[in-house]
């Protein structure tokens, strides 16, 4: 990958449009909010956002920060063949580039949001032969063909995987990379981040129930139900899926933290 001097300073650089600066707070608060959650892994894991306009450039963060240390004006864009665009710092985790990238360089409009985690609940659950079942109420938001599976095929170093996880993730919003992690997509952070949220709790959920006796596995017409009225429920508010969710994370961490925003 091409690098980028780190010496050029941290700030909102001339001429970075008021979308994508938004987008970077947006982001750099997800960081946080995963580390928050202990969804976090040491240094890896991605979570990245394609930047609004023609260009295929998409933040990511820079590798060997803890989450807590990302901010919006250390996100490094990129473009979908790894090359450093801006950013300042330089280098990118690979494998975190192919998974993403292979998901940004479809240019859905679906998708412009990727958050990938290595979680102890969600790499449980995808060490399981039958994955997620309906459990719970957030386990339905992803019945009915709004979750597929991605087979393992070792450290993800390898362009060719991209397409397989394109062909994997299909038309669904979550994939679970079988004996690796969770990954989902939106067309904001904060629907991306609401979608995460739920499907961490679930795995959580599901790991807990498994360990405490027999599942009760919803029927198939329950779970619809479930799922079609949570729609509805998200659809009713002005702010789109996960706004006003993301907005009261988003007060939380100023509280705790607000240097996200730097």
């Amino acid at each position: 990958m091409n690098k980028r001097d780190e010496s050029l300073p941290l700030q909102r650089e001339t001429g970075m449009s008021d979308a994508e600066w938004e987008l970077r707070v947006q982001l750099a608060a997800a960081y946080r909010l995963v580390e928050y959650f202990g969804w976090s892994e040491l240094i890896y894991g991605h979570l990245t956002a394609r930047v609004p306009g023609p260009q295929d450039h998409f933040l990511i963060n820079p590798y060997g920060l803890n989450y807590e240390e990302i901010t919006a004006s250390n996100l490094v864009k990129i473009d979908i063949e790894g090359n450093v665009i801006s950013g300042g710092r330089s280098i990118v985790n690979y494998a975190g580039f192919i998974i993403h990238s292979a998901i940004h360089m479809v240019r859905s409009a679906e998708n412009k949001v990727v958050l990938h985690t290595h979680s102890r609940a969600g790499m449980a659950v995808a060490g399981l032969q039958d994955g997620l079942t309906p459990i719970s109420m957030f386990s339905t938001c992803f019945a009915g063909g709004r979750l597929n599976f991605h087979e393992y095929e070792g450290a993800s170093l390898r362009m060719d995987e991209r397409e397989r996880l394109v062909a994997s993730l299909g038309n669904a919003r979550a994939l679970i990379l079988r004996n690796h992690g969770l990954l989902v997509v939106g067309r904001t952070v904060p629907e991306a981040f609401l979608r995460l949220y739920r499907l961490e709790r679930a795995c959580q959920v599901h790991i807990d129930a498994a360990a405490a006796g027999t599942l009760h596995v919803m029927p198939q017409a329950v779970a619809m139900q479930s799922q079609t009225d949570l729609d509805a429920f998200q659809a009713s508010h002005p702010q789109g899926e996960g706004g006003v969710e993301f907005e009261a994370l988003m007060r939380k961490m100023d509280r705790i933290d607000g240097s996200f925003r730097h």
